[in-house]
């Protein structure tokens, strides 16, 4: 009975629940995973018509180290699966007066592309910030993506207080960028990248500047046939190498449960299967509200914030439009107001920011010759609840003001004359597609009281169930394709621990965060910062009452 097999089922077919299948099913678990749609991937899927491609949701690969870990866990080589390609530029950055700037790896050009924005100091001063971005990155890696946090104590160490000053982690990235940015220009080139989290920038915290150092310094690149070959190669890996079972066209209704335990799933067709332990990769908002029974935790759930949406059109263009490169990025005058818009309002702001990704100047095969594959991307707020907005509206509004920003800033004037057909997803069809809680693309946001130990476990958080766990964006470490898979590696590990089972060991990119076990002194350390602003606030409230 030592040897049997434990049965998983893993609930949806993301990038969370096909990469923990194929780690688990190699650590010798029976596994099965039930996906809703007919496709692989959620919202790392494709579209297709009339010959064009399009990724249906993320399109930057980004820290491709934990891509290359991921494979090397399998005992695999990412390139003996993926061919990938390196952007040329990062992104085409088009400000409103028409200007623009080309960000890339290579620093010969990015010294002439500041220093015209800038002046002659300004490319010294990016090179700090990149020396800051990348504390962020190295130091806040280990701790924000590659540790799991099951308990308040895994937080609690006094190692850590000095890192919540280096990473800047009560700090937001708008702030720190403008200390070594002195135009509103290249505030907003260097700190529009967390939209990649769905967050504002004047509100996201400051150690995710480590974006901005992952693109400099690793580049940006591209997997040949469109993101979703990721996560083909993952399946492959799994079912044909270690046994998997991937279902599709098969929605579960609910969870089942027992005592203290999952005991299985009940599919649309009444049919129930069994398993020994569940890994839920949908929603985890649209988990704990639908699929398992509710609880005083639901409620919390709701109080918690959402990322964005958005409307995304995917545009079959007749003809080729060179003024765009892979990536560009169109910001509006009214920066700060257009985020305020989406996070505040959730709506489609009076002047958006956007985003538009040509795949087929990178991959010929993504559109018929001489002709281009458009992606748009538009940032709106998420869902209200019971929300009676008119979607097919704010779909035209924002495809009218994306089109005039583009005749203003581009001059072309046929360009809506060339799209041969468009398809479109808006916040309900976010929601209807994968089960995205109020149409939030990205799940729950990362201010800094919903990361860490503060963000749901990865293990059930009301500890009702012993037996479920949780992989994705709105679990620990988070959102993006990379902190997903990250997570993957935390979820396999937590269910290996779960069956008393040694989890096999990384092959590449172990990093390790040192334990401290002293928790009076953690405790102490970690106290004395917030006793000293209290007593500091409480003084000069006296001596402003002494002056009056």
């Amino acid at each position: 009975m030592m040897n049997e097999k434990k049965h998983v089922v893993i609930i949806g077919a993301g990038v969370g629940g096909t990469a923990t299948a194929a780690r688990i099913s190699r650590q010798g678990f029976q596994v099965t995973v039930i996906e809703k749609n007919a496709y692989l991937g959620g919202r790392c899927s494709l579209l297709h018509q009339g010959g064009f491609r399009f990724d249906q949701g993320p399109s930057l690969y980004l820290m491709p180290k934990i891509f290359d870990e991921l494979f090397a866990d399998l005992d695999e080589r990412i390139e003996d699966h993926l061919e990938l390609l390196r952007c040329e530029n990062n992104y085409k950055v088009h400000f409103h007066d028409g200007d623009f700037i080309q960000l890339s790896s290579d620093l010969a050009r990015m010294k002439t592309e500041i220093e015209r924005i800038e002046g002659t100091q300004g490319f010294g001063r990016f090179l700090d910030f990149l020396k800051e971005a990348h504390i962020h990155y190295t130091e806040g890696t280990p701790i924000a993506i590659k540790k799991n946090y099951a308990s308040i104590w895994d937080l609690i160490q006094w190692r850590f207080v000095p890192k919540i000053f280096r990473l800047h982690l009560f700090d937001t990235v708008y702030r720190r960028a403008s200390i070594y940015f002195k135009t509103k220009k290249l505030r907003m080139a260097f700190t529009f990248q967390t939209m990649y989290m769905g967050m504002s920038p004047y509100d996201a915290p400051a150690v995710y500047s480590l974006l901005q150092y992952t693109e400099f310094t690793d580049g940006i690149w591209y997997p040949l046939g469109g993101f979703n070959k990721v996560l083909q190669a993952l399946e492959t890996i799994a079912t044909d190498k270690y046994g998997a079972r991937f279902i599709y066209n098969t929605t579960v209704t609910k969870m089942n449960t027992k005592d203290r335990q999952v005991t299985g799933v009940t599919l649309e067709t009444g049919q129930v299967i069994h398993a020994d332990a569940i890994i839920c990769n949908a929603d985890l908002v649209y988990a704990y509200h639908t699929l398992l029974p509710l609880c005083p935790y639901t409620k919390k759930l709701n109080a918690k914030r959402l990322t964005s949406s958005s409307i995304s059109f995917y545009w079959s263009m007749s003809k080729k439009i060179n003024q765009l490169d892979v990536h560009n990025i169109f910001l509006a005058e009214s920066y700060q107001e257009s985020f305020d818009e989406i996070f505040q309002k959730h709506s489609l702001p009076s002047q958006p920011s956007f985003y538009v990704n040509v795949p087929s100047r990178i991959d010929p095969l993504a559109a018929p010759p001489d002709k281009d594959a458009v992606i748009v991307l538009v940032p709106i707020g998420h869902m209200k609840d019971d929300d009676q907005t008119d979607y097919g509206e704010l779909v035209r509004r924002a495809r009218s003001m994306v089109l005039d920003v583009i005749h203003r800033r581009l001059g072309i004037q046929q360009f809506e004359d060339w799209i041969e057909h468009e398809m479109v997803n808006d916040p309900s069809t976010w929601q209807s597609k994968f089960n995205l809680w109020k149409g939030s693309i990205l799940g729950l946001s990362h201010d800094i009281f919903q990361v860490l130990w503060f963000r749901p476990s990865i293990k059930d958080v009301t500890g009702r169930y012993d037996n479920l766990y949780f992989v994705g964006a709105s679990t620990h470490p988070g959102t993006g394709v990379p902190i997903v898979l990250s997570g993957s590696k935390l979820t396999s590990d937590q269910v290996c621990q779960g069956f008393d089972r040694k989890p096999l060991p990384r092959k590449l990119g172990e990093q390790k965060v040192e334990e401290d076990n002293n928790l009076f002194l953690s405790l102490v350390i970690f106290l004395l910062p917030l006793f000293f602003s209290l007593y500091f606030f409480t003084a000069c409230l006296q001596v402003m009452n002494i002056k009056s």
